[in-house]
């Protein structure tokens, strides 16, 4: 192989080479400079993201192939990644004061969340079985470890086993799905399944079931969520804030894709599963959140729910859908992110909380904080013109234009239902008497915030350019 064709080869991975170099560097720095590093590698870690989404930008345009076929760089994965490496960029961000503790002081956090993005991003360009579950296992083993991070806390231990023992669970399930796919179709590439899963056999089918069932786990949707609100409620905030944004991203592409190039001949067989798995996240989502008392807890129902929204898209199997699909996930990292950084400043005399109590009476303590804070849940909850709102529509007109009108209907009912609990929240602030003071917030968090919380609330001044990529990105997939 001549060295023009080898570089041709490696130009689609160039950015993920990068990564994992640079998280390599890094990991030296802190092991020859010890703890004391742990500022300066966080920092370095978050201008590499920034670097690797440069360099992602700045790849040639159109679908690019490498490694047979297993790896592809298109519209749809360039989309994805950017959103993802923005999500981790401001985990690190968000997590400088957690970090800052002298108890707490782990320049490994900042290497741990590079690797496990670099997992995501050869997870977003899978082509292949085998490339699917290279990145899904590369982007969870850190995961495992960083919500187990606090190690002289019992709950961050028992999130971190809870989550690995049963991450390890449905990564047995997937992998047996794949191999019962690639048994009966005699190839792992998505295009090859593509080509002979035309009809719905026993053995694909079941393949299939499994296949999604691994996905569905990754995605915290029903009847795969049992790990989300112990491992949300256990492990540090700053890593609860990672888990609900940028992995995401990742096992919601996967999804996207295996579904839609993988498996298009049998749309009918995988549409039946994921309009039960949409239902059933989006009902449990609405619906166990209103018991809550803890707001990490309540996040993960969110969450839940919001997974079952964006699954709603993806059902529909169309162009429509898959844009849904993109524009939703986008506007969830947005709203996530910006309310996470709001549960890491409720801090008073130096201690966090995060009872829905201690929000009481905010917005006389604390009026701009209560602002965006209402502003966010009011989007969570889908209320017009704010960014939330538009994420719902575009999931449910292309569930009604795939005539899946039980679907739809369900959705804006349980967003009807769903808007209670993200309300009493709010009342609690506006209308309660105020616990206490909350401390100053830091500038990292105020930063994010600020984009997070704009983004929300001026969505529909600047939707026609997110939508527009959204659009290109999931053409590129058809």
């Amino acid at each position: 192989m001549s060295f023009s064709s080898a570089g041709y080869q490696l130009q689609p991975v160039l950015p993920e080479l990068v990564l994992a170099v640079g998280a390599m560097v890094l990991l030296m720095i802190g092991a020859y400079r010890g703890q004391g590093t742990t500022r300066l590698v966080t920092a370095l870690a978050v201008l590499l993201l920034v670097l690797t989404g440069v360099l992602e930008l700045t790849l040639p345009a159109g679908k690019l192939v490498t490694f047979g076929g297993s790896f592809i760089v298109d519209d749809f994965a360039r989309f994805l990644k950017i959103l993802a490496l923005i999500g981790s960029a401001a985990t690190l961000i968000l997590a400088t004061e957690f970090l800052s503790d002298p108890s707490r002081r782990i320049f490994e956090f900042a290497i741990l969340v590079l690797l496990s993005t670099l997992g995501m991003m050869v997870l977003i360009s899978a082509g292949d079985l085998i490339m699917l579950y290279l990145g899904l296992e590369l982007m969870s083993l850190a995961l495992y470890v960083v919500a187990a991070s606090q190690r002289d806390n019992a709950k961050s231990t028992e999130a971190g086993l809870k989550y690995f023992v049963l991450g390890a669970l449905s990564s047995g399930m997937l992998l047996y799905g794949a191999s019962l796919i690639y048994g009966f179709t005699g190839t792992v590439s998505f295009a090859g399944i593509a080509a002979a899963a035309t009809t719905g056999s026993v053995g694909i089918v079941f393949g299939l079931v499994f296949l999604l069932a691994g996905l569905c786990f990754k995605v915290s949707a029903v009847p795969f969520h049992m790990w989300t609100p112990d491992v949300y409620e256990g492990a540090p905030t700053p890593v609860t804030a990672f888990f609900a944004s940028a992995p995401k991203v990742a096992a919601m592409a996967v999804f996207t894709r295996a579904t839609l190039t993988a498996f298009p001949g049998i749309v009918t067989q995988w549409q039946q599963i994921l309009v039960f798995v949409a239902i059933a996240s989006m009902a449990l989502g609405s619906f166990a959140a209103i018991g809550q008392s803890n707001i990490k807890r309540l996040m993960a129902y969110s969450s839940i729910g919001h997974m079952g929204f964006a699954l709603v898209g993806l059902a529909a199997g169309t162009v429509e859908g898959a844009q849904g699909v993109l524009v939703y996930i986008a506007i969830y990292v947005a709203m996530t992110l910006g309310s996470f950084s709001i549960i890491l400043a409720m801090k008073r005399n130096g201690r966090a909380v995060e009872q829905i109590s201690d929000f009481a009476g905010l917005s006389r303590t604390n009026p701009v904080l209560a602002f965006f804070f209402a502003m966010l849940l009011f989007s969570l909850a889908g209320i017009p013109p704010l960014a939330g709102f538009f994420a719902k529509w575009y999931v449910f007109v292309a569930a009604i234009k795939a005539n899946l009108f039980t679907l739809a209907v369900i959705g804006v009912l349980t967003s009807v239902v769903g808007a209670y609990y993200y309300l009493s929240i709010i009342k609690t602030m506006y209308f309660d008497e105020p616990a206490g003071r909350v401390d100053p917030m830091r500038f990292e968090l105020r930063a994010v915030l600020a984009v997070a919380g704009l983004f929300n609330i001026l969505f529909a001044l600047f939707a026609g350019p997110v939508v527009g990529v959204a659009t290109a990105a999931a053409k590129s997939l058809f």
